[in-house]
């Protein structure tokens, strides 16, 4: 049908947002949601209430590569006892393996960055046209994780034999990347078995993969079958202009045709069921077409002479089918995702445009009505991808200052092992915060990741150099090391605990100071001084067990004082009385290591709880506006549990998302501290960080209220 608006539909249509482009593998989630991540509130209680120490189980060599604990003289004040006051530095994280710090998980970007580095594995340009995502299956629907690498070729084979091919475009780039990161792992594999066996590094050759060969021919036939299918298309619209002018001419016809007026009206009708069937036309016509359609249309109502019932009946019906239109329009603008919202406008405006004239009363009110919510829609989504734009030009800026500094790192002149160690842990923090970072602009992704990655390289080409160099001094260490075991073993029945402590830690420090040992024997020469050093400590700390008694008045105190706070409760409660009751806990001193963690435990939960009780509570209006939407879903009918069900599982897993993320945002924000876009970049992450805080609070507090819904 028509409407009775000229073209006003088609200026809402055409307006358009220039979609912001992500890398083929990335979900729309991950593409556009901001890589805030926040803290808990726990970590923002004062640093006073944190300094209870807490006891860790013995260390391997390779966890105390660092530094060693102090061991306190008898004659002042004995800390608490336990093996963990002797933990000298391993070996192992360093001798034979330089590369302890390339632990970060980069297989998803080599696989795809391999998956896109022939013109054998191209898919081809996406098309509207020729990529319809809705249809394919959900690439986490393919289970790919669980197959092999010929099961994924079998897999992709069958698909293109049984789906249309304008299906496939997701699931194809799924494959393609779940088969490249098996590919990559393998011939990493065989690479390193090659340089083990004595090979040349630079003379490994990826051996031949039947497998791959395979695919890029099923790749080749698919972008085959997409060029058939999107050569059809235009065919099939010219088609479908010529089809439609005919159906224009049979409606220029009607106007001066003899016949009754209820066989006219009946071919009115026919011939606008004909034009909806119709097909989509060239999109240079469209408007054109419209245009003439429409004007046709009026003429039959205007100037045909109508039975005026009839007529008033059927303007009615367009009416009422256009302010149902308008309700739908309105209600895309409580959509949560902006993009489906958009999509579905654009059906809506199809829609619109099938529908014929309303009376002369209600044609401009009606139209307002639906150009308003439209445009609300599209102001919507021009700012969803205008941010999604400007979000990506800051992580570019990110990831170009971690490239920055990732080849200063390289360039450094490193003359031991404590610097290598320092450098690789440093460059280890630096990979962690590139993962926490979104894309950058699609144009720009795959360059600076490359960037990345080379710079990444140059650091561990080096390093490895440095430890080739080192074998020749590790028999020389391994000597040294069992001297120290020896004198170690001596001192170790020494009843001058002063004295034999003092030496102790001396042995400690000389060993930390001795380069790494064959690795053969470096958990047995460990082993050794561990042994002889527990053996001193465990008599030494049997020895003061009767400093137990001050422990235990110490903890009778902190209970004392927990049970005040507890009875002091919330109400009238101020910062500066939180602080006073942190310095008086601060001035205890330790208790018996078995209860240190539970009172440590009760003090943190009642400060959490003061400092919560003074908090505002500025979710509220929003809690009020999320409490109706779970009110209207539980009225919903048939399905509400399993909406609601999905609501708690959304904001669950966004709770998890945001804490996995906060950690290494919080440790690693100093990585921007020397460059001279520091104090921005800074400013950006952190005001992310506090926008994420109050969002997790947020959502718990979401959840919490669907869950109280739930159990009523």
């Amino acid at each position: 049908m028509s409407t009775s608006n000229n073209s006003a539909p088609e200026e809402l249509l055409d307006h358009t947002v220039e979609e912001v482009s992500v890398p083929a593998a990335a979900s729309e989630a991950t593409a556009t949601e901001d890589k805030a991540v926040l803290e808990t509130e726990a970590e923002t209680v004062p640093k006073a209430a944190s300094k209870v120490k807490t006891k860790s189980a013995p260390v391997s060599e390779t966890q105390a590569e660092e530094s060693f604990p102090a061991v306190e003289a008898p004659a002042e004040k004995v800390e608490e006892p336990g093996k963990a006051d002797v933990a000298p530095k391993s070996d192992a994280s360093s001798e034979d393996a330089p590369e302890v710090a390339e632990s970060v998980d980069f297989s998803d970007e080599e696989a795809a960055l391999a998956a896109e580095s022939s013109d054998d594995l191209d898919l081809g340009a996406e098309s509207e046209e020729g990529d319809e995502e809705s249809a394919g299956t959900p690439a986490s629907e393919l289970d790919l994780a669980s197959k092999n690498k010929s099961q994924l070729v079998e897999l992709f084979a069958e698909l293109l034999a049984t789906k249309p091919v304008q299906t496939l475009r997701r699931d194809a780039e799924a494959i393609k990347v779940a088969f490249y990161k098996l590919h990559r792992t393998e011939v990493e594999a065989a690479r390193k078995a090659y340089i083990e066996s004595g090979g040349d590094p630079e003379g490994f050759q990826i051996p031949a993969d039947v497998a791959e060969t395979r695919l890029k021919e099923l790749i080749g036939e698919y972008r085959r079958k997409r060029d058939e299918f999107l050569a059809t298309i235009e065919t099939h619209r010219e088609e479908n202009l010529k089809a439609k002018l005919e159906i224009i001419e049979e409606l220029k016809a009607l106007v001066s045709a003899g016949e009754t007026m209820g066989q006219t009206f009946n071919t009115f009708r026919e011939l606008q069921q004909k034009w909806r069937e119709v097909g989509p036309v060239p999109q240079a016509a469209v408007k054109d077409l419209w245009e003439t359609y429409n004007h046709h249309v009026e003429n039959f109502y205007s100037y045909i002479k109508i039975n005026k019932e009839l007529r008033d009946l059927d303007l009615k019906k367009n009416y009422e089918a256009k302010l149902a239109l308008c309700e739908e329009a309105e209600a895309l603008l409580l959509e949560p995702s902006i993009v489906t919202a958009f999509h579905r406008l654009q059906k809506l405006h199809d829609q619109w445009r099938e529908v014929g004239p309303v009376a002369a009363e209600h044609k401009e009110a009606v139209w307002e009505r639906f150009r308003e919510a439209s445009g609300r829609i599209n102001r919507q989504h021009q700012s969803y991808f205008d941010s999604i734009k400007e979000e990506q030009k800051k992580n570019l800026d990110l990831k170009s200052e971690l490239c920055e500094q990732v080849e200063a790192l390289s360039k450094e002149p490193f003359t031991s092992r404590k610097e290598w160690n320092k450098a690789s842990d440093k460059l280890l923090e630096i990979q962690k915060v590139w993962k926490t970072i979104g894309f950058a602009p699609k144009k720009n992704n795959t360059r600076v990741y490359e960037r990345f990655r080379a710079a990444c390289d140059a650091f561990f080409d080096a390093k490895r150099r440095y430890y080739n160099q080192l074998k020749g001094e590790m028999d020389l260490n391994l000597a040294a090391k069992n001297e120290i075991c020896e004198a170690a073993e001596a001192l170790a029945a020494s009843d001058d605990w002063k004295a034999t402590s003092d030496a102790l830690i001396a042995l400690q420090k000389k060993w930390k100071d001795i380069g790494p040992v064959p690795r053969r024997y470096s958990d047995a020469v460990w082993k050794r001084f561990r042994a002889a050093c527990d053996a001193f400590f465990e008599r030494k700390n049997a020895h003061f067990s009767g400093v137990e008694g001050n422990y235990k008045e110490n903890l009778d105190k902190k209970r004392a004082l927990l049970a005040a706070a507890e009875a002091r409760g919330t109400e009238g409660l101020t910062f500066e009385d939180i602080k006073e009751f942190q310095r008086q806990w601060g001035e205890v001193g330790f208790v018996p290591i078995k209860q240190k963690e539970a009172i440590a435990k009760q003090y943190k939960d009642i400060v959490d709880r003061m400092f919560s009780a003074i908090r505002g509570g500025e979710q509220q209006r929003s809690m009020e506006k999320f409490r109706g939407r779970v009110a209207s879903l539980k009225g919903a009918g048939a399905g509400a549990t399993g909406r609601l069900r999905h609501e708690r599982e959304r904001l669950y897993n966004k709770v998890k998302q945001l804490e996995s993320d906060i950690a290494t945002l919080e440790n690693n924000i100093g990585f921007f501290g020397h460059s001279k876009n520091a104090e921005a970049m800074i400013a950006d992450v952190r005001e992310k960080i506090v926008r994420a805080k109050a969002e997790m609070a947020a959502t718990i507090e979401k959840i919490n209220l669907i869950d109280a819904d739930n159990n009523e």
